[in-house]
């Protein structure tokens, strides 16, 4: 009964190996990958295509700038 045990357990070391091994080299790069914070920008509410990098007022209009909102990125579809 022990080497049944002891053989049941190697095979099944040894089938996780191979499907461990088996995953792509990206999949596990991207759990690891560090995530820089997103670059704060200010724009115009009028004139959106008025961008800077630190607040202040509208060259158009003249109003105030406030922080520009990052767009919220869509979900990725799973590749099978």
């Amino acid at each position: 009964m022990k080497k049944v045990t002891l053989m049941a357990t190697a095979i099944f070391f040894s089938a996780a190996t191979v499907f461990a091994a088996d995953l792509p080299v990206k999949a596990l790069s991207d759990t690891t990958k560090k995530v820089k914070p997103a670059k704060v920008q200010y724009t115009c509410t009028m004139h959106p295509k008025v961008l800077s990098d630190k607040p202040g007022k509208c060259p158009k209009c003249g109003m105030e700038l406030v922080k520009k909102e990052p767009a919220k990125k869509k979900a990725e579809t799973m590749k099978m």
